[in-house]
């Protein structure tokens, strides 16, 4: 377990994605990836605290290995596209890495799949060169059917990996849903990652979507740039597996 332990811390996305964040909140957060075993991959905030994340790190020193990852479209998936393209552009000027966009699930539910092709591949035209995470909200998709045609329509228009939720919603991540979503990387033949988020808080939970990934895609997919997990209670677990924890930082120094 040990070993599947460092194995996931390095492809953890550190999360907090509460309406009331502030900047002590995203300092305290950034702390945690100063972790005895090596930082996670990335934290993903809010995008008006964006510049504040990459400032916390460079601070740390960790801005080189640790990305900035935020939110597009989030949570409902509903706004106008032209504002999610403007929510793209501040994020990328602020300094983010990645963004993970919010699919249309609503629009698809009732029907219209062209809503999500159309505003994917506007994000991907404004993002170049940017890792573009798609989250498809498999939760409310609910079935196999409608979380592949989501997929699908996803890698279409050019994601960089697939997400399975925002976490705000009753259902989020499910070892079934996400084999669905595996299974459409794999027949897309391309180079397309995977991120598993909402409700993973412990090893053997994160465990299975290794699993699951290994026999899907195989080994090799089972690092950084094609493997994430969107959570913050797991880091809790994999130090616990560990038997370590976080470097402390005197708060009282920052605020």
């Amino acid at each position: 377990m040990e070993q599947t332990a460092r194995e996931l811390l390095s492809m953890l996305d550190l999360t907090s994605l509460n309406d009331d964040d502030s900047e002590e909140d995203i300092w305290r957060l950034c702390q945690r990836t100063r972790t005895s075993a090596g930082p996670p991959a990335a934290v993903c905030v809010h995008r008006r605290l964006v510049a504040h994340a990459g400032a916390c790190l460079v601070e740390l020193g960790l801005r080189h290995q640790v990305r900035v990852v935020t939110v597009a479209n989030f949570p409902a998936g509903t706004s106008p596209v032209e504002e999610v393209l403007d929510e793209i552009r501040s994020a990328l000027t602020s300094g983010a890495d990645e963004i993970d966009l919010v699919f249309p699930y609503r629009a698809l539910l009732a029907g219209d799949e062209d809503s999500g092709y159309r505003l994917i591949n506007r994000c991907r035209q404004v993002s170049t060169g940017q890792v573009l995470k798609v989250i498809l909200e498999s939760g409310e998709l609910g079935s196999p059917e409608r979380i592949r045609t989501a997929a699908e329509i996803a890698l279409a228009a050019g994601a960089d990996f697939l997400k399975t939720s925002t976490g705000k919603t009753a259902v989020s991540a499910t070892p079934e849903a996400a084999a669905v979503m595996l299974e459409a990387i794999a027949a897309s033949g391309r180079p397309v990652g995977f991120k598993a988020a909402g409700g993973i808080r412990t090893v053997p939970q994160a465990r299975a979507y290794l699993d699951l990934g290994r026999d899907l895609l195989g080994p090799t997919w089972l690092r950084p740039e094609r493997f994430r997990f969107g959570a913050s209670s797991l880091l809790d677990d994999i130090l616990s597996n560990l038997g370590l924890g976080a470097r402390p930082v005197d708060l009282s120094s920052r605020y």
